[in-house]
């Protein structure tokens, strides 16, 4: 198993070994008993003692042995349950039939909060893919639209991995698809967005997110990159052949410093270009020597399949990062949205 995962694991662990001690440390003996219904103490001592054993193993590199063939179970097993030390092949069918249908639901959630089809916008094609690395993850995209009739784009990544990020990924989709409709830019709706969580207690986090409006009649995309991964232009009717262009950040992630100062900035965009928006999760995506995918090699599998329609162009761009990792276990979510000017 990835060392990476191993550790993500363990981390979580820890946290949640510290938000139980804390609890009895800190909470009377009266919400005590009301919390613990008709149960004693002793049961979150018990808690607590697997938690020890399996954050030694983490530590020992054996979290996640298989019993029988004394392999790695699956990663995303052992995300849903820590103390699983047997193989889904070697379970029993009814038990691998539970086991796989917890393990769909959890993903069917990730994918709800997700949009399920591009927006109709002739003059664009729209291509999307997102795989978190763990059963649910904090990586975002969504398409809406804009106060004057501009198309909206959106990708993000919230900082950390797993259930906090996916819930807070969610707080975000909901503030702008209730925000931008009213909005008449991407940096007013950053902007508003930041002063409504940078001092919410809920909110414990920043988020990176690039949004972007884009005009179908002008083809002029207004963007606000907050402290985004910069997305890839890629012109294919430059006058000396394939030309592309960085779009580096406008602001800080949103969230993350006091006082949010959220500028837009514009760029044409003709027929034949390609706007590609990820995470970091696809450059920084390492194979078995430890090399990252990196921003070149992303720009060159961009470059290499410019011409092909934006559905295929992200498919060749998944491959190309696969043949790189060689199925290596990712410690990031990992998302890509491709959008190609048609006319």
């Amino acid at each position: 198993m990835n060392i990476r995962v191993l550790d993500q694991i363990r981390q979580t662990l820890s946290s949640k070994r510290s938000n139980l001690s804390d609890w009895l440390a800190n909470t009377t003996a009266t919400k005590q008993d009301q919390q613990l219904g008709n149960q004693t103490s002793q049961f979150i001592y018990e808690h607590l003692d697997n938690l020890d054993t399996a954050i030694e193993k983490a530590d020992a590199g054996t979290l996640g042995l298989c019993e029988v063939c004394h392999d790695y179970v699956e990663t995303r097993l052992l995300e849903m349950d820590y103390t699983s030390c047997v193989c889904l092949d070697h379970l029993s069918p009814e038990e691998q039939r539970t086991l796989e249908f917890e393990l769909e639901m959890a993903q069917t959630v990730q994918l709800s909060l997700l949009p399920q089809q591009p927006p109709n916008a002739p003059s664009l094609e729209i291509s999307a893919f997102s795989r978190p690395a763990q059963i649910i993850g904090g990586d975002y995209f969504d398409f809406f639209d804009f106060l004057d009739g501009a198309i909206g784009l959106a990708i993000a990544d919230v900082a950390g991995h797993g259930v906090s990020a996916s819930l807070h990924m969610a707080s975000i989709q909901t503030l702008l698809r209730s925000l931008a409709p009213g909005s008449i830019s991407p940096a007013a709706t950053l902007e508003h967005v930041h002063n409504l969580l940078v001092h919410n207690v809920r909110f414990t986090t920043f988020v990176t997110m690039f949004l972007a409006a884009f005009d179908p009649t002008s083809h002029i995309l207004t963007y606000c990159n907050a402290g985004h991964n910069p997305p890839l232009i890629v012109r294919g009717q430059a006058s000396n052949g394939v030309s592309t262009t960085w779009l580096w950040p406008t602001a800080a992630a949103v969230g993350l410093i006091e006082q949010g100062k959220f500028h837009s900035a514009t760029i044409h965009l003709a027929p034949g270009d390609l706007l590609l928006l990820y995470t970091d999760g696809v450059t920084e995506a390492t194979n078995s020597h430890g090399e990252e995918f990196g921003r070149e090699r992303l720009e060159v599998a961009a470059r290499s399949a410019l011409h092909r329609p934006a559905i295929d162009l992200v498919q060749a761009l998944r491959q190309a990062l696969e043949a790189f990792t060689d199925d290596e276990i990712q410690a990031d979510d990992q998302t890509l949205l491709a959008c190609k000017v048609v006319q």
